[in-house]
């Protein structure tokens, strides 16, 4: 999946990413980005993430960088 960062807070480690495919808004928990290379994110940024769980419980995990062509 893939998405374009709307906001992140490196403080408490809580963002929201914007997905591609239908526009929906994806939380990143705190500890999202623990195992990825990302220390942290900037607003706009195009990122891959896999998603975790299914609705409103639904978060972004694995991040990594992502493109402009897919």
């Amino acid at each position: 999946m893939q998405g374009v960062v709307k906001a992140y807070d490196d403080a408490t480690g809580v963002g929201v990413i914007v997905r591609d495919d239908d526009r929906s808004e994806v939380i990143l928990k705190p500890g999202s980005l623990e195992g990825s290379m990302f220390r942290f994110l900037r607003q706009g940024q195009r990122v891959r993430f896999d998603l975790h769980g299914e609705g409103d419980e639904a978060y972004a995990t694995n991040l990594r960088f992502g493109s402009d062509g897919y």
